[in-house]
């Protein structure tokens, strides 16, 4: 399954691009985080639908100078890339 995740607040220039891929290993999901402009930060993640759901809760906390407003997921099917964004 692939999860495509916007997080939004005070996500950027405070290692959750790190945190989501070291959580993500934790739980054998394939992620790619990718700061956008506007200041938040899009992630391709996939795996199984429970490890994704594990990851979800994590980015919801994110790391410790983070300030996570909103977390907002999508569900589709896997593409077996998570760096192919199409």
């Amino acid at each position: 399954m692939r999860a495509e995740i916007l997080v939004s607040g005070r996500v950027q220039g405070v290692g959750f691009r790190r945190f989501a891929r070291n959580a993500a290993e934790r739980f054998g999901v394939d992620c790619n985080p990718i700061n956008l402009r506007n200041g938040r930060v899009f992630i391709l993640a996939e795996g199984r639908r429970e490890a994704l759901e594990l990851l979800i809760n994590e980015l919801r906390r994110g790391p410790t100078f983070a300030h996570v407003e909103d977390v907002d997921v999508t569900f589709k099917e896997a593409l077996g890339n998570v760096y192919d964004l199409s």
